[in-house]
């Protein structure tokens, strides 16, 4: 057992951090520019996010690599540094967080369609999966969470490449439902709960999503499904829209820390916010979690 997994198994909920792209944007990352580049480019960012979450309360930081792999920063002709990026993104992270936040290897869906509905094959996802997740365990990571997928193959291979690359590290699996209940592949809560949670992994869930009651509808389809299984949550802080130049999320800190509490009535263990979120929704969400005394 890993201290985060022993961590996992006693009570109460642990604290993710919230979303990375949109706050380096808020840090000056332009836009078009891969947030992964600031791992080599502008250190200093990078460490300034992660000390802000761990400020606010996270027990866990996800490492600036969600677009991390081979396929993804081909398109910013990072292709051949996939290894550097990521093991200085985990670097960068276990610095801040020492022994104050356990250290999450983030990795993201690889932007392409699998076969048959695409041109990617298995095997090829998989070397692309083990490739990113090889740099994120040289760099210390605590666990690998592979987020934001909406194809069950595409997590199949995740997994196998983990696998793979870092056999002896926690894995956890988070899907983003958006579509009528469902992921934008047509995958329902309740089954990638049952399929994913069957092959043995530490933790399952739900992302990103549009709204906070979408997000906690698929956890309580999850929670049916496999009663068992320890779950993830990170909604996105509601949707975007613009005012003036800038791109606002319309929940605020408030709802955040009044959602953790839904949530954690339906046992989940991992708790925090996806895009448009910044260290004041960890706040909040911190202090409702204490409050709430859970």
């Amino acid at each position: 057992m890993t201290r985060f997994t022993d961590r996992l198994s006693q009570p109460g909920i642990l604290i993710a951090d919230g979303a990375t792209g949109t706050m380096l944007q808020k840090a000056g990352l332009p836009r078009g520019v891969a947030p992964e580049r600031w791992n080599l480019d502008n250190p200093d960012a990078v460490r300034a996010l992660y000390r802000a979450y761990v400020e606010a309360g996270s027990d866990i930081i996800l490492t600036n690599t969600f677009g991390g792999s081979h396929l993804r920063l081909e398109k910013h002709g990072l292709e051949e540094r996939v290894h550097e990026v990521n093991l200085f993104a985990a670097k960068l992270a276990r610095e801040v967080a020492g022994e104050r936040a356990f250290v999450f290897g983030d990795v993201g869906p690889l932007g392409v369609l699998l076969k048959p509905l695409g041109t990617l094959s298995y095997d090829f996802a998989v070397s692309f999966f083990a490739e990113q997740i090889a740099g994120l365990a040289d760099g210390a990571v605590d666990a690998i969470l592979v987020e934001t997928l909406s194809d069950l193959n595409e997590a199949k291979a995740a997994i196998a490449g983990a696998r793979k690359a870092a056999p002896d590290l926690p894995l956890i699996v988070t899907f983003s439902f958006d579509t009528k209940g469902r992921t934008m592949m047509g995958v329902k809560p309740g089954d990638a709960a049952r399929e994913i949670w069957g092959l043995g992994v530490t933790a399952v869930g739900a992302n990103c999503g549009r709204t906070l009651s979408e997000t906690l509808a698929a956890i309580e389809a999850m929670r049916q499904a496999v009663p068992e299984a320890a779950l993830m949550a990170k909604p996105n802080a509601g949707l975007p829209h613009a005012e003036g130049s800038d791109i606002v999320y319309d929940v605020t800190p408030e709802i955040m820390g009044e959602y953790a509490l839904k949530f954690a009535a339906l046992g989940v263990k991992i708790f925090g916010g996806c895009c448009g979120s910044t260290p004041e929704h960890i706040k909040a969400i911190a202090a409702s979690l204490r409050a709430g005394v859970v």
